[in-house]
């Protein structure tokens, strides 16, 4: 079947003689002869992608919602935790289905229909990658000058260079190169990061972290959101990739631990303790804003910043990794008629561009951040509760062949889930705020009627957006979708055999295309 076709499953292909070799599959349902592994091999790719540097940065910006250190260390731990729980819980859909996330969203959508969340989740992929590329060139260029060796417009320029080429090669390769290149990340950046909490443990001041004044409710839920939807909330849209490959038997229980497990467990410890260097001192906080990884250079030794800026780099290139591959993925499932390897060097180009406007041509970083997160954070949420609920109501595998085909039976386009899609998108936007971004000022358009004060109250920091479109979409999902979901499980139990069928039906039709109508099945 031609690159450029998303049928179902494949044939089995030949052992890759060398890790380099590029991967075929794009939106295929990967075959069981493919997949292979345990479910504890979850642990790396997610681990390695959420080690980053940066997570040390969230504890300045938790502290900037303007509350005490045991308010932030809750609303963190909460936050953490539970946004990646959300993706263990999506991963277990790639078990079912051995699809890309945003293919197995079509079950809920539409095969056409999911076209809409799968735009919103390449933008948010392609977004996320740039982020992590800008903040490694920026971490190069603080500590060549702290140095002395230049940290100008050319050794940005090299940096951008070096961070590029490593992303843009792990994602046009494919998965095995990422699996190998993030469990080298994985042991490198575990054993430096370690290495800087002992060296600048000393600038931590438990007294001046103690008396940091407690915040209000509101500041406390505005941190958790923010936090939510800065770590996991980030992830769901692309939790299922990975667990595509392993066999169908695996226990989905094993699935959503090792996923949770792998990607909660460093962004905790790094947050807790970026939480006391920032809480330690509001010059360091400060000095975060502009430059979330460099400025953490500050207190380590000269001998240390060449390996701080080797694990500060290969930590966000972990998760840049992850991002490019989902977010070639997700440009495919809006309907983008190109091989794999295509979409995701297409997804390279515009992540260079990006960086290079945020890095020469702008100012500001954390403000476009914090509204970027925010404002996307929202449709996510809306979908990830869709989701979640459609991923609740199945008790079997996925109909592989249905997912490709507008006549199976997930259909072509579904309106009650994309009305509910928009409907919690317009909720969650209006109890939003982000004053840092003015072109984002009109959001928060429910917080008066609703009485919560405005976009100047009490409630106007606290970002309930995220959490409301989750729920709404989460609950509307369940009890709406609750016949059709019923009804399409009994059709397919009573269709013997009927996955293999499908899918053999679906191959011998690959060449109609993603989109292509086929007759009803079952």
């Amino acid at each position: 079947m031609a690159d450029t076709d998303a049928g179902p499953a494949r044939p089995a292909q030949p052992p890759r003689k060398s890790v380099l070799a590029v991967e075929t599959n794009g939106l295929d349902v990967i075959g069981d002869a493919e997949r292979k592994g345990r479910p504890a091999q979850l642990f790396w790719p997610w681990f390695a992608s959420n080690v980053s540097v940066l997570g040390l940065s969230y504890g300045s910006f938790a502290l900037g919602f303007g509350i005490g250190f045991w308010q932030a260390l809750a609303a963190g731990i909460a936050g953490i935790v539970f946004s990646f729980l959300l993706c263990g819980l999506v991963s277990v859909a790639g078990k079912r289905g051995s699809a890309p996330t945003m293919v197995l969203s079509r079950a809920a959508f539409g095969v056409r229909g999911n076209r809409l969340p799968s735009a919103v989740s390449w933008v948010l992929t392609v977004g996320w990658e740039t982020v992590l590329v800008i903040l490694a060139t920026l971490a190069t260029a603080t500590v060549f000058d702290r140095l002395g060796w230049g940290g100008g417009t050319a050794t940005k320029i090299a940096a951008l260079a070096v961070v590029s080429v490593l992303t843009v090669l792990a994602g046009v390769v494919g998965f095995d190169l990422i699996m190998r290149m993030q469990t080298a990340i994985t042991v490198v950046t575990a054993a430096l990061t370690a290495v800087y909490i002992v060296l600048s443990a000393d600038g931590i001041h438990w007294k001046t972290v103690q008396a940091l004044p407690d915040g209000s409710a509101q500041d406390v839920i505005g941190a958790l959101v923010f936090l939510m939807t800065g770590f996991g909330l980030g992830w769901v849209n692309a939790a299922a990739d990975y667990a595509r490959y392993l066999p169908r038997r695996t226990p989905g229980t094993a699935v959503a631990g090792w996923t949770t497990l792998g990607a909660s467990a460093a962004p905790v410890v790094l947050f807790v303790f970026g939480l006391l260097l920032a809480g330690s001192s509001k010059d360091l906080s400060e000095a975060i804003a502009a430059d979330p990884v460099g400025a953490l250079t500050a207190a380590l030794p000269a001998w240390f910043l060449v390996p701080y800026a080797l694990v500060a780099v290969l930590g966000l290139v972990g998760g840049a990794v992850l991002d490019i591959y989902s977010s070639g993925l997700a440009l495919l499932a809006v309907g983008v008629r190109l091989p794999r390897y295509a979409a995701a060097a297409v997804d390279g180009v515009l992540m260079i561009a990006g960086t290079v406007y945020i890095v020469f041509f702008s100012e500001g970083f954390l403000s476009a951040f914090t509204g970027f997160l925010t404002t996307l954070g929202v449709p996510v949420a809306a979908w990830c509760g869709i989701m979640l609920a459609d991923i609740a109501l199945r008790s079997r595998p996925y109909d592989d062949a249905a997912l490709f085909y507008r006549e199976g039976r997930y259909g072509d386009i579904r309106r009650l889930p994309i009305a509910v899609l928009i409907a919690a998108t317009a909720a969650g936007w209006g109890l939003v705020t982000n004053s840092a971004a003015h072109w984002l000022s009109w959001q928060g358009y429910l917080l008066g009627p609703l009485g919560l004060g405005g976009t100047t109250g009490r409630w106007a920091s606290a970002n309930l957006g995220v959490l409301a479109a989750l729920i709404l979409a989460f609950a509307a999902t369940a009890v709406l979708q609750r016949g059709r979901v019923a009804r399409q499980e009994e059709r397919q139990r009573d269709a013997p055999g009927s996955r293999a069928g499908s899918a053999a039906t679906g191959m011998a039709q690959g060449s109609q295309g993603p989109d292509s109508p086929a007759p009803q099945r079952t």
